[in-house]
């Protein structure tokens, strides 16, 4: 295509070298739904909603959540900056490659691209997994007096059912997709004020909580340190208000991507904490005190047991399956977004069977194969779960630490070695971004330490943290595979790989203007 007939889409990513591959067709409210229905803001909780409880009752589910969220938008705002400067679906290893010093370019790029893919197929995990178990909490909860009690293998089976239907979805066109994003965000926000309507009305009077208590109350079950309990309190808000580099993975496929891609990334995450905040506030004043009982009741699940407190069996199922249907969204969101990192790593050549990965479906225009990557790695994890619940539950953790290792390196790259070298987009946080970017990676770091501890001071081989088992394993092996003799990605591994040609990425003049004009906002 000639450069004059380059979109300004185009011309901005041939800049960055690649050519148009997909079709664009996400608008700003859509690309904001992949971020916002991969958050999934009350599914999300509902799932997680376990490590808060034991680990601080009301005072970490609303304060723990309001200070830890605070610290998630800064993430975000120095994530939007990048994704503004170079909006690519490689996204955090394009930039880690980009802004690193030299000798440390392609060994980066390598570590944030392997975390990035890993992380966000464990997300889809999670996501899934947390599905499974909604539905099954479901079956108890229409089982004669919560007799059914769902095995691991009953579990795991419809866990692979809700990933294959995923992948079936995520093959889908990209116009289709972006407009399934519509009803995905509509539904999740219905689903918040719902609860946060239903559940005031509903609650019997033994259940209601009074102000010092919702607000005040601090319940440690687990057996750490009050303050120490709190920190392990954010596991809730930040497994939740997580993946939300979604956005950047379709980065090809929005319209005007250097506006769109990085607004999207700042809403979501801003829009989740005050919303989350307010539903966990409610929530707080209508479980009744018994803690205890809201973690190990029969049905298995403690937004379900809080639920049902409420409304009574029938009133809790209906709730329930629209709470299922909402994770189940979220699910495709994330596989949607996974494949895509995972297309980009292998358009790089990065990942094993790469020349099969990177291809496009002829017919839907999607990269289909990197589809049933992701979808066979998510159910591969979920094979931990026959392990044990701490097993299973260091996917929830490490999903969350594979994801920080990407987030954190290219930012720290963009300011400890490239910070004259930054050429903003359209959005920029000026001044602000480099104290802003600080507060975002202390909190990573500090944060990924936390998860690392088990859930109680006294533990077992059965019910430690494998978290460190699980991430350290992985990054390791990426390094192994890197640094390995002859065959490893020392020898061949340059970073990311131009894909456009060279009249189509150096048109001259025109091209780079092009590349640099204000886009229209298509909402």
């Amino acid at each position: 295509m000639p450069a004059a007939q380059l979109t300004p889409d185009e011309a901005n990513l041939a800049r960055l070298g690649y050519k148009q591959e997909f079709k664009r067709a996400f608008t700003m409210f859509e690309t904001f739904g992949v971020d916002f229905s991969t958050i999934g803001l009350f599914p999300s909780i509902a799932s997680v909603l376990i490590y808060a409880i034991p680990n601080g009752g009301a005072v970490a589910m609303v304060w723990g959540w309001l200070t830890a969220s605070a610290f998630i938008l800064t993430i975000g705002l120095a994530m939007a900056e990048l994704a503004s400067a170079a909006p690519t679906s490689g996204g955090l290893y394009f930039w880690a490659h980009h802004y690193a010093p030299p000798g440390w370019k392609n060994v980066l790029a390598w570590v944030v691209g392997y975390a990035n893919t890993i992380g966000s197929i464990a997300s889809v995990a999670s996501i899934d997994w947390g599905c499974a178990v909604q539905i099954m909490a479901a079956a108890t909860i229409s089982s004669h007096d919560l007799s059914f009690s769902p095995t691991i293998g009953q579990t795991f089976a419809l866990y692979v059912a809700v990933i294959i239907s995923h992948a079936v979805i995520c093959c889908l066109g990209t116009a289709v997709l972006a407009r399934l994003q519509n009803i995905y965000t509509i539904l999740h926000l219905a689903l918040c004020l719902a609860v946060m309507i239903v559940i005031p009305v509903a609650t019997p009077k033994v259940y209601r909580n009074s102000a010092s208590y919702a607000l005040g109350n601090f319940t440690n079950l687990n057996g750490w340190p009050s303050g120490f309990a709190f920190f392990l309190s954010w596991v809730s808000p930040v497994w939740t208000i997580c993946s939300f580099d979604a956005s950047v993975h379709i980065s090809e496929e929005a319209v005007n991507a250097a506006t769109t891609v990085p607004w999207a990334i700042v809403l979501a995450t801003g829009t989740s904490g005050v919303l989350g905040t307010a539903v966990l506030m409610v929530l707080s004043f209508y479980m009744g005190k018994d803690m205890q009982s809201i973690v190990n009741n029969p049905i298995g699940q403690p937004m379900a047991t809080i639920l049902f407190n409420s409304m009574g069996k029938r009133a809790t199922l209906a709730l329930w399956a629209i709470v299922v249907v909402a994770q189940y969204m979220m699910g495709s969101s994330m596989l949607l977004a996974s494949s895509r990192q995972t297309f980009a790593f292998s358009r790089d050549g990065a990942l094993p069977f790469s020349k099969y990965l990177y291809r496009v479906n002829s017919f839907t225009k999607t990269p289909v194969n990197t589809v049933w990557f992701s979808a066979l790695g998510a159910a591969l994890l979920g094979l931990l779960s026959f392990a044990g619940p701490a097993a299973i539950g260091a996917v929830f953790s490490a999903s969350i630490i594979e994801l920080y290792v990407a987030y954190s390196i290219p930012i720290i790259c963009r300011f400890a070695f490239s910070a004259n070298e930054f050429e903003p987009g359209p959005f920029h946080l000026g001044h602000w971004g480099l104290p802003i970017a600080v507060i975002a990676v202390l909190f990573m770091i500090f944060t990924s330490t936390v998860f690392l501890f088990p859930s109680a001071p006294r533990t077992n081989a059965a019910d430690m943290n494998y978290s460190v088992v699980v991430t350290g394993g992985t990054l390791l092996l990426s390094l192994l595979w890197y640094y390995f003799p002859r065959y490893g990605g020392v020898n061949w591994f340059k970073g990311p790989v131009p894909t456009a040609t060279p009249e189509y990425a150096n048109g001259g003049e025109e091209l780079q203007h092009m590349a640099h004009l204000p886009v229209q906002l298509n909402i």
